[in-house]
């Protein structure tokens, strides 16, 4: 089969190309009925969603504007089954598909759905149309679907109503505990969640009390009062801080595996805490948990913030008219006691009360506005939201709420939320508060939007960048004559090229990990000085380059850390290769580590204080405050000559609070270079310490060529791989088909198995598993070879009788070194790749 040649949709038009259909039950695209290619050709076409499923198992094929709708799924989506596919919602689609396979459209608007698609189940909704397709024989072969997610303004418009019904059951409510009991149960049955729980500060003893709580199965709470460190210091710090806190799942997450009985004591798998902070202090705390780890997503977010702090309005407002009701003079007192700004205005519009902290937001004094009319002291109010609102409630005698912005002569500008009641006697009550901080959060997060938007350019730019010398590398061996010059300079392109982009990728899965809390340290007692000298030794080759002039000086040899030492390289080699990037040539780098007593460090503590100065480009104030955050770089030239994708200090940063120290930048401005200083607590007893004790040494052997078997169902990749091995003198049997590579091995019994996880038929996992069950292969070294390489992945091949899982591309000087010391000693090599990898690094 062919398809027309067009620029539209050729990225879905090239992967149905290149697909292996012949595993699939279309077989070859030259064997499809002309029906079928038809619909291809028109779902190619279409701008809109769209996909097929075909035949009597409904093989799915779709178009690029349907990738998005299917996440992760979209590596194994083509040629898959409709029912395997999209398994966990094929019962509620089995009616309408069938209504579509016996000729009759189907359409529905907003369907909701719980799709897993990302990992993690999501509720989503889509609006979509299914049509019959009909084959050569005019019988129906398959069906048609046009398909839009309508998810965002689905839940925008649920959250609205929510948010309305929230208002409509709170307006009537006099009791500040009626008014959190009923939007604690609203919230939780809007979040399904298992329990809502609003804490308020109790100052006098520093511990949070709980009021009022809202329980799914009505469980009763395991204690009266609790302090938030009890949850881990690492919550609390972030609540006291104001930062709302999400946690998934609190056995995995960092900030809380270590307190663990405290969330198994009150049953919570997964939390969602909303601050309120007043005056930089933290007051209360709306938390939202569920029994069992759930995703909290941007929207839960969003529902819950918009949720508290109606609360928050509402039980203070609650409260205030409590204190009016119980006071009919409306004293002095009761006024500066509520804590936000409070007056009245009486039916002709003059100001017959406010109370101190209204005159403190307004920046007035009492006898210029007591009395006064409103409009003549307030006259820029007239024509904004505020002014407008209370006219209306003024007219309706109907409460309400408006928010605005003033800038005061001064220069300052601040945002006001104003709610304002209708009284019995024909005045208004007005309620305002300074939501300053709130806007300013809120437009840091546009910020961060916009550098994430930058960043991601910026990555396709370095992603692409490599790759066109590598074309050109590959195109030169293709068509030059193979002369050794050649043939070497060719090679050290493509090897160049592919370790940058193999660095560029394991940044982004280094920073991906840590910010998730996946990653796990090594600890043990280090020495500094070695680590110092690992990160120099990595770094000068570029120093050398770039003719910089480097002094180091090294710490005292007895200086010791508990920590990850390869870590540790990495942060201090991320360090150096900033400002070797950022610094002109021919400058001076200075990197000086050096022991102080208490520097960031407890009380009786002595901390190592490693600074690396430059005479580079400088930074202005504002971005030494933020050079440390995700998706921050210092202005670049257009063509982004110093490389890189701008991780690595974000990397730093989180790496040495991992490891129980601090890291700083500081710079004079631009031009004048910048110093960054690392801050790491030593060992107790580091002065008198040995050195860290040295990894086992591996028994030297005579060398003898292990028999290797290779599996990749790339030929390209497995071909290759095997050519590489049998130059350094192994002997190697390539396979591309896992039920093959059985019986070839029960033949060959090889010493080595390296396999691919994703094989046609059964995967890498379970040709594994047949592996170890024959007799002949029962005691080989199994390596796993691919793609995957998070850790679940990691764990998986473990757990499947893989002895290491080596991550593509492979690091093949690395994969040389082991096979080296699995020969030299076979008759403990699970042993030996055990301590290599542990050595190593490798995952």
């Amino acid at each position: 089969m062919s398809f027309p040649t067009h620029t539209i949709d050729d990225g879905m038009r090239m992967r149905i190309r290149r697909h292996d259909w012949s595993q699939t039950p279309l077989g070859p695209p030259a064997d499809w009925p002309a029906a079928l290619r038809t619909a291809v050709d028109m779902v190619l076409h279409s701008a809109f969603p769209m996909f097929l499923a075909w035949g009597p198992d409904l093989i799915f094929l779709y178009n690029d504007a349907y990738t998005p709708l299917l996440g992760q799924k979209h590596g194994r989506a083509l040629g898959a089954r409709f029912r395997d596919l999209w398994a966990e919602v094929w019962k509620d689609m089995v009616p309408l598909i069938d209504r579509a396979l016996s000729g009759k459209p189907v359409y529905f608007e907003d369907m909701p759905m719980t799709v897993t698609r990302r990992g993690y189940p999501e509720r989503a909704t889509f609006t979509f149309s299914h049509a019959p397709l009909i084959g050569d024989d005019g019988q129906v072969a398959g069906l048609f679907c046009t398909v839009i997610e309508t998810t965002r303004r689905v839940a925008a418009e649920r959250r609205a109503a929510f948010e309305l019904t929230v208002s409509d059951a709170l307006r009537p409510l006099a009791s500040s505990e009626e008014v959190i009991a009923t939007a604690s149960a609203l919230l939780g049955g809007e979040l399904h969640a298992g329990r809502v729980v609003y804490a308020e500060l109790d100052e006098a003893s520093g511990r949070f009390s709980v009021p009022r709580r809202w329980a799914r199965d009505g469980r009763k709470p395991s204690r009266p009062s609790f302090s938030l460190d009890e949850f881990g210091p690492a919550v609390g710090a972030a609540l006291r801080a104001g930062d709302i806190v999400r946690i998934h799942d609190t056995a995995r997450d960092v900030r809380t595996i270590g307190y663990r009985s405290a969330y198994i004591a009150d049953q919570i798998g997964s939390l969602l805490a909303i601050p309120l902070v007043k005056s930089g202090r933290l007051t209360a705390c709306l938390g939202i948990d569920c029994p069992q780890a759930r995703h909290w997503s941007d929207d839960d977010v969003q529902l819950a913030r918009d949720v508290a702090e109606r609360t928050w309005a509402a039980a203070e407002t609650a409260r205030a008219q409590a204190a009016l009701r119980a006071e009919r003079d409306r004293s002095r007192h009761i006024f500066d006691t509520i804590a936000e700004g409070f007056a009245v205005f009486d039916a002709d519009w003059n100001i017959v009360e406010m109370n101190a902290e209204g005159l403190r937001l307004c920046r007035v004094k009492a006898q210029d506005v007591i009395g006064r009319n409103h409009w003549e002291v307030f006259p820029h109010t007239v024509d904004m939201d505020a002014g407008r609102m209370y006219r209306e409630v003024m007219g309706t005698r109907v409460a309400s709420a408006a928010i605005y912005a003033h800038t005061f002569p001064d220069g300052e500008r601040i945002w006001t939320e104003v709610r304002a009641y209708p009284m019995q006697d024909g005045s208004i009550a007005s309620f305002f508060r300074d939501i300053t901080d709130r806007k300013l959060a809120e437009e840091k997060l546009v910020e961060a939007d916009r550098r994430k938007d930058e960043f991601l350019a910026m990555l396709a730019h370095e992603l692409r960048n490599p790759l066109a010398p590598i074309s050109a590398a590959a195109e030169l061996l293709r068509i030059g004559r193979l002369e050794e010059a050649r043939v070497r300079q060719s090679s050290n392109i493509i090897g160049r090229q592919v370790r940058h982009m193999t660095r560029l990728v394991d940044d982004l899965l280094d920073v991906s990990r840590v910010t998730r809390g996946l990653i796990t340290l090594e600890r043990s007692p280090v020495g500094m000085r070695g680590v110092v000298q690992e990160a120099v030794e990595q770094v000068k080759p570029a120093m050398d380059a770039r003719r910089q002039r480097l002094s180091v000086h090294l710490p005292p040899s007895w200086a010791q850390v508990e920590g990850d030492k390869a870590r540790l390289v990495q942060v201090v080699a991320n360090v150096l290769g900033n400002a070797t990037k950022y610094t002109p040539e021919a400058c001076a780098i200075d990197v000086r580590a050096e022991v102080r007593a208490e520097v960031g460090t407890r009380k009786g503590r002595s901390a190592l204080v490693i600074s690396v100065r430059d005479e580079g480009i400088g930074m202005e104030p504002e971005l030494t405050e933020r050079v440390f955050d995700l998706f921050t770089q210092a202005e670049r030239s257009s063509d982004r000559s110093q490389g890189g994708l701008g991780l690595g200090l974000a990397l730093v940063r989180n790496l040495v609070e991992l490891q129980g120290g601090s890291v700083a930048c500081s710079s004079p401005g631009l031009g004048k270079g910048s110093t960054f200083v690392i801050t790491l607590p030593l060992l107790a007893n580091a002065e008198s310490g040995a050195p860290p004790a040295a990894l086992p040494a591996v028994q030297a052997g005579a060398p003898q060529p292990l028999r290797i078997l290779v599996v990749d169902d790339n030929v390209d990749a497995a071909e290759t791989l095997g050519l590489l091995l049998a130059a350094h003198g192994h002997e190697v049997v390539v396979e591309h088909e896992p039920f093959r590579a059985l019986d070839r091995a029960r033949s060959v019994a090889p010493d080595v198995c390296l396999l691919d996880i994703g094989l046609p038929g059964i995967d890498g996992r379970e040709l594994a598993r047949r592996l170890r069950a024959q007799p002949e292969t029962a005691s080989s070294v199994l390596m796993a070879v691919t793609g995957y390489g998070q850790q679940q992945d990691r764990e998986q091949a473990l757990a499947a009788g893989f002895q290491h899982h080596l991550v593509k591309p492979v690091d093949f000087d690395a994969l040389v070194r082991l096979l080296d010391e699995v020969r030299a000693a076979p008759q403990d090599a699970a042993q030996v790749s055990a301590r290599f990898l542990s050595a190593s690094g490798c995952s």
